[in-house]
């Protein structure tokens, strides 16, 4: 009977001790779980500065650390701020084409949302009433995909082999823009980079990586700017 009455008390004991350690996984398992969802919120939590543009944008010909949308994430890093930059350029992207692959890149987290297109156009003489087209409806997807993006608008010159009112006229189609959506500007994008050899590469047309640091310095207040509202 002794014997039946202990085996009865280890018994319980046992389940006892079973329950306690299931309830502890459980409580463990329920800890490491919310961390898990914290970091996860956390994570969601930034907002994304988007780089749309070509080749410029890519950093072509560098290591894409060194593109100056790089840049800009150190920048913000820096400063603790809670933004992820994408570099979302190809090479070879004209007007038209950024146009059609637009709906890949949108997403609900976009903050910033900077244009960088019309370059591959003004090289290849395309009529400049479509680039402007094209630009304009690049702007009204994003406003309407994103309605709470800023987006700002890269301008961009080109030489002067289209004739002097090609190329006056595509100079024009930026701030033109611009002020028609009410939207920001980067007056030139290639501001004191364009046209000296010592910050281009070998093809004149692509920065180097000190050209980038350039380009990633003149636009930092434009990009700082619109963080802050």
């Amino acid at each position: 009977m002794r014997t039946l009455l202990r085996f009865y008390y280890l018994l319980f004991v046992f389940f006892c001790s079973c329950g306690n350690m299931a309830t502890k996984k459980a409580d463990t398992i329920e800890k490491k779980e919310n961390a898990s969802e914290s970091r996860l919120e956390a994570k969601s939590e930034k907002k994304v500065i988007l780089f749309f543009g070509n080749s410029l944008t890519a950093g072509m010909g560098l290591d894409p650390n060194e593109a100056f949308p790089a840049l800009i994430q150190e920048k913000v890093d820096s400063l603790q701020l809670s933004y992820k930059v994408v570099n979302a350029g190809l090479s070879g992207e004209t007007t038209a084409s950024g146009k059609n692959r637009l709906g890949w890149v949108l997403n609900s987290d976009l903050a910033v949302f900077v244009l960088e297109l019309g370059a591959n156009d003004g090289l290849r003489g395309i009529p400049l009433e479509e680039t402007r087209s094209n630009l304009q409806e690049i702007i009204e997807v994003v406003q309407q995909k994103s309605p709470n993006a800023i987006i700002i608008l890269a301008g961009m010159q080109i030489p002067p082999n289209m004739g002097q009112e090609y190329t006056r006229e595509f100079r024009d189609i930026f701030p033109d823009l611009a002020k028609k959506n009410n939207i920001g500007l980067i007056p030139f994008l290639l501001e004191d980079v364009a046209g000296n050899p010592e910050l281009n590469q070998s093809d004149g047309i692509h920065p180097t990586a000190d050209g980038q640091k350039i380009i990633a310095n003149n636009i930092w207040p434009i990009i700082e700017k619109a963080i802050d509202q």
